[in-house]
């Protein structure tokens, strides 16, 4: 596997995360609010409907993947971790609608949460909630930033030249 190799390579062992993406990820973008601070690679080439048929699926244009990091200054729950997830989820689609594009996101997105291991437990991390509002808001924010960029350029990183 290629990121394992990577990893091997910076003498990095454990589990981890590792993204892959079709975005120049020194165009990262990222936002803070208060202690809840996210970052995305935004690439739109390929926009998909989540739940559109795999037959209904158009050709593919250029390459392109949303991967989105998230930090949270606080330890969620199991059931808090997948309301964040769903949070960013969508926050995100939010974001793709009012820029326009009829899709949920690409068929590879990742989201990636961060927060610490130990300490008070959060129970919620739904749009609602102290810190999934929040998130919700800064995550929207990141993606209007990225998806603008990556719309005002038209080609996905590894097609320019």
């Amino acid at each position: 596997m290629h990121l394992t190799e990577i990893a091997a390579a910076l003498n990095l062992d454990g589990s981890g995360v590792g993204l892959m993406t079709g975005v120049d990820v020194t165009e990262v973008v990222s936002a803070a609010e208060g202690a809840v601070t996210v970052w995305a690679t935004v690439g739109l080439g390929s926009p998909i409907l989540a739940a559109a048929s795999i037959a209904d699926a158009a050709v593919v244009v250029a390459p392109g993947t949303v991967n989105i990091v998230a930090s949270l200054p606080v330890r969620l729950s199991d059931a808090a971790l997948v309301n964040a997830v769903s949070t960013v989820t969508e926050a995100k689609v939010q974001a793709l609608r009012d820029l326009g594009i009829h899709a949920t996101g690409t068929a590879t997105d990742a989201t990636c949460l961060v927060c610490p291991a130990s300490g008070r437990v959060e129970a919620y991390g739904g749009p609602r909630s102290v810190y999934g509002s929040v998130l919700a808001r800064v995550t929207y924010d990141v993606l209007m930033t990225g998806g603008r960029r990556w719309m005002s350029r038209g080609l996905a990183w590894s097609d320019r030249r």
